[in-house]
């Protein structure tokens, strides 16, 4: 009976700690009239408070991933013909020499 008891409480273990790493408890300290207003929120839109939390924290890290993405710059070139006479896009290397030319580079 001992050894039946025993397994069991072990595949409980087991299963609250797969639980626990599926599904992270924290505390966050929400100022009172934001948590009010949130509530109320959620009470509105027929939704839990938890449910309207993970929303919003999906939504952060979505707006996060599209600014994360890259900086374009917009187009400022002056005159026109793009580089000068003789270089190439390719040239990489007589471009630099040119950049750093009287510069020590």
């Amino acid at each position: 009976m001992y050894l039946l008891k025993n397994s069991i409480a072990q595949g409980l273990h087991s299963r609250i700690l797969s639980d626990m790493l599926k599904h992270m408890r924290t505390s966050v300290d929400i100022p009172d009239n934001l948590l009010r207003r949130i509530k109320g929120l959620a009470r509105r839109r027929g939704t839990t408070l938890r449910e309207l939390i993970i929303q919003g924290l999906r939504d952060a890290l979505t707006r996060e991933a599209a600014t994360a993405r890259g900086y374009r710059l917009e187009e400022c070139a002056v005159g026109e013909g793009g580089l000068i006479e003789g270089l190439t896009d390719s040239d990489w290397d007589e471009v630099r020499a040119r950049i750093y030319e009287g510069r020590g580079g």
